[in-house]
């Protein structure tokens, strides 16, 4: 299974940079139905054909996701649209 790993360093305090994940989830619950829960400074992710999290540090954001073999043939777009996000939010 492809896997993407993406970690963007930031400047934002961690309660700051945290609402902002839970801003970008929300988008993604909304659009592609992406069910994601808390845990400690990690969210979890998932969705059919992906599993993930996004670890929100004190100066970088890492994003893990798993894809399915639906959304393996997509891999480059998924990651261009994950570091897009992360350079809008904290670039």
């Amino acid at each position: 299974m492809p896997k993407i790993d993406i970690r963007r360093p930031h400047q934002l305090p961690l309660a700051d940079a945290r609402a902002v994940v839970d801003q970008v989830a929300a988008r993604m619950r909304e659009k592609f139905g992406m069910e994601g829960q808390w845990q400690g400074d990690t969210l979890r992710f998932s969705r059919p054909g992906v599993n993930g999290s996004i670890a929100v540090g004190t100066d970088a954001i890492q994003v893990t996701a798993e894809l399915g073999m639906m959304l393996a043939p997509l891999k480059g777009m998924v990651e261009q649209e994950i570091c897009r996000k992360l350079d809008e939010h904290f670039g």
